[in-house]
C-alpha cells in the first residue's frame, strides 16, 4: 500500500458532547468554539449531538425550530468551512411547509451542505412508572435513508432512536459505509440499560464503526440526557467514551483495521440470501 494510501485509511473522529441550555445564541456560540478546539487536535470529522441548539421535549420542538438553510445551519455551514472538517450536525427541530421533523445536517470541508437526514423513526415510548415520551405528537418521521461520502469512506446517519433498528444499520453496511454516526439523546432511564449495548451490537452485526453523540447531563433540564458519548469499533470494542459532563472524545478510524476485521470474520460473503435479506424500498437522503 502506498503512503497516501495508509494516511487515507486513517483520520480523527471527534464526538462534541455538548452542554445544551435554553439559550440558542449560546449553544451555537459554544458548539463553533469546539468544534474549531477539535479540529486543531487534528480532526477531520466532528460530530454533534442531537438537538444541539435547543432543549430536547416536545415542548421545545415549535419555538426552535428553523427553516433549512437557517441560523443554526449557517454556523454549521461556516464552522465546516472555516476548520475544513466533515461536519455533521447533530440535529436540529426543523420547520418545513407546516411540519416539525427532527433532522440531522452534514457540511462537507468547504461548508457546502451534502445532505440532510430527518429522524426516521419517532421516539414514542411508554415505560409505566419511569418515562412517557411521544415525539410523534409534534413531529413528522423522515422516508429516506441517508449517506454521505467523505475522502475517507461512506458514512450513514442516523438519529437517536434509529440505533434501535437494526435493519437500517445493516443497510447502511450492504451499501459500503464503514462508520454509522448516531446524534442521539437517551435519557436516565435507557441511557444505562441500552446506550452502549445497542452501539456495541450494530458494530459488531454489522463490522462498522459507529460513533454516538448525546447532550452533556443537565440534571435541571426536564428531559435528562444520560451523556456518555461514545465510539465502537468493529470488534465492538468502546475505544473512546465521554462521562456525563461537556467535553470532546476522539478516535482514529482505521480502515485497514475494519478490513481486517472483515477478513477474519467474514459474515458478509457468508449470509444466506438464499434465505432471508434485508432490502431498501426507498433510496436517497431526506
Amino acid at each position: 500500500m502506498s503512503t497516501a494510501a495508509k494516511v487515507m485509511s486513517k483520520f480523527r473522529l471527534a464526538v462534541i458532547q455538548l452542554q445544551v441550555t435554553g439559550v440558542k445564541a449560546d449553544n451555537l456560540s459554544r458548539a463553533r468554539r469546539l468544534v474549531k478546539e477539535a479540529a486543531g487536535q487534528g480532526s477531520r470529522l466532528v460530530l454533534l449531538p442531537e438537538c444541539f441548539n435547543s432543549p430536547y421535549g416536545t415542548s421545545f420542538f415549535s419555538t426552535y425550530a428553523e427553516r433549512i438553510p437557517g441560523e443554526s445551519t449557517q454556523v454549521l455551514s461556516e464552522a465546516a468551512r472555516e476548520n475544513q472538517v466533515y461536519l455533521v450536525g447533530g440535529s436540529i427541530p426543523e420547520e418545513d411547509d407546516g411540519k416539525l421533523y427532527n433532522s440531522c445536517t452534514v457540511f462537507g470541508p468547504n461548508g457546502e451542505l451534502i445532505l440532510k437526514h430527518r429522524k426516521i423513526h419517532l421516539f414514542d415510548i411508554d415505560i409505566p412508572g419511569k418515562i412517557r415520551f411521544q415525539e410523534s405528537e409534534i413531529l413528522s418521521p423522515g422516508n429516506s435513508l441517508s449517506m454521505f461520502d467523505t475522502a475517507f469512506c461512506k458514512v450513514g446517519v442516523g438519529i437517536c432512536y434509529d440505533m434501535r433498528f437494526a435493519e437500517l444499520a445493516q443497510l447502511y453496511s450492504r451499501k459500503g459505509c464503514q462508520l454509522l454516526v448516531y446524534p442521539g439523546a437517551f435519557n436516565m432511564t435507557t441511557g444505562p440499560a441500552h446506550w452502549e449495548l445497542l452501539q456495541r451490537g450494530r458494530a459488531l452485526d454489522n463490522q462498522v464503526y459507529i460513533a454516538t453523540a448525546s447532550p452533556a447531563r443537565d440534571e435541571t433540564a426536564s428531559y435528562v440526557a444520560w451523556g456518555h458519548s461514545a465510539v465502537v469499533n468493529p470488534w465492538g470494542e468502546v475505544i473512546a467514551k465521554a462521562g456525563a459532563e461537556e467535553g470532546i472524545i476522539y478516535a482514529d478510524i482505521d480502515l485497514q483495521y475494519l478490513a481486517g476485521v472483515r477478513q477474519q470474520i467474514p459474515i458478509t460473503a457468508q449470509r444466506r440470501d438464499d434465505l432471508y435479506t434485508v432490502t431498501s424500498v426507498q433510496e436517497g437522503s431526506s
